[in-house]
């Protein structure tokens, strides 16, 4: 089996991170792998680093009508049995290529989130017809998705979740959070690592701190968020200057490898109004950190609400800020969670697992 991956891809995210854990584990179950994306991208780096064969896509970007006729010219030379697309601008160049060149070839796309709202082009584009399956990665991606979807295309539909590798699990930072923002050793550490977009709500994060830090009274906590800047940044900042929180909550721009940096929680707290996993918070629970978030992505089929973690709604955040200052307070109450999370990430949403699920289906898809 040979798979030919397209990513148009430049920064670094959890859809990146799905395609490096995922591709050395479908290699050993026997499919060859090439990727097909943007130079000088975090994706190509990561490739060569893992010995992934990657190719470069005309110019610096992959949405441009050279990259119509190069993917042309792939298929040709590489004869994948399927196109897997990770990307909605890979999508747009496949369906432009394909209605051009005809590429008479099986492909499938990966939906990892839903945006705020879906424009026509992006409609029409989803219910391609050349489209051979779509792989969700949770059934509330799966809900969502199939309300701008025609039958024909929601019966294209299967879950996929993403994966974790256990590889972390052996893995360390050079970098002590506690060292570098001088937190007292009796202070508890909460983190989140999440790029600064508008569906990780860090607004609602803050809002989180605030109700903890000035309402609750809870002086002993400090806040770490890890994730790359974006121009959100600087209103996020101001708001945190304006609540007086800026001993209390610190941001660190992108971290490389920041997955690592999981075991430095005591616990993690997401405050998202949009995800599709996310593959943060599968990895700070199979490193062993409780949880607190908001009720996305595929957390609804990981966590019962005080049982394994806490959830709150999306944006309540003075829920969010009991449940974690409740968490915090029962030790017990951890270590209940964090036994029955390690277990359920490492058995059910480990690479290997899903790296299985995934080749069977490519298999299914190919023989049509």
């Amino acid at each position: 089996m040979k798979v030919l991956h397209i990513s148009g891809a430049r920064a670094w995210g959890g859809n990146e991170q799905q395609m490096i854990d995922l591709i050395p584990q479908l290699s050993r179950l026997g499919a060859e792998n090439i990727v097909f994306g943007v130079e000088n991208s975090f994706l190509e780096e990561e490739c060569k680093n893992n010995r992934i064969n990657f190719v470069r896509a005309k110019k610096d970007r992959l949405n441009i009508f050279a990259n119509y006729r190069y993917l042309k010219t792939l298929v040709q030379e590489i004869k994948p049995d399927l196109i897997h697309l990770h990307t909605s601008n890979s999508l747009t160049v496949f369906i432009i290529s394909n209605m051009l060149f005809k590429l008479n070839t099986k492909s499938v796309f990966s939906k990892k989130g839903m945006g705020s709202k879906s424009s026509f082009f992006s409609k029409f584009k989803y219910n391609y017809s050349g489209l051979n399956s779509i792989i969700c990665v949770s059934k509330n991606v799966e809900n969502e998705f199939s309300k701008i979807l025609t039958l024909k295309n929601k019966s294209k539909i299967i879950v996929i979740h993403d994966c974790v590798s256990l590889e972390i699990l052996n893995s360390k930072s050079n970098l002590n959070l506690r060292e570098k923002f001088s937190i007292d050793e009796n202070d508890v550490i909460v983190g989140n690592i999440a790029n600064h977009t508008k569906a990780k709500d860090l607004e609602t994060f803050i809002n989180t701190v605030d109700y903890i830090i000035n309402s609750l009274k809870q002086k002993n906590i400090r806040f770490i968020q890890i994730g790359q800047f974006s121009d959100l940044t600087v209103e996020l900042m101001l708001k945190v200057k304006e609540k007086k929180l800026e001993e209390y909550l610190f941001f660190t721009d992108k971290i490389k490898n920041a997955n690592v940096l999981n075991n430095q929680f005591d616990v993690f707290l997401m405050t998202s109004e949009r995800e599709g996993g996310p593959t943060s918070i599968l990895e700070a629970m199979l490193i062993g950190v409780p949880v607190v978030t908001t009720n996305v992505g595929v957390l609804p089929e990981i966590i019962v609400d005080g049982e394994n973690g806490f959830m709150s709604s999306v944006k309540d955040y003075k829920d969010l800020a009991v449940k974690l200052t409740l968490l915090i307070s029962k030790q017990s109450l951890q270590n209940k969670f964090i036994e029955i999370n390690k277990l359920k990430i490492a058995n059910e949403f480990n690479s290997t697992v899903i790296a299985n699920e995934t080749y069977l289906a490519y298999q299914k898809i190919i023989k049509g």
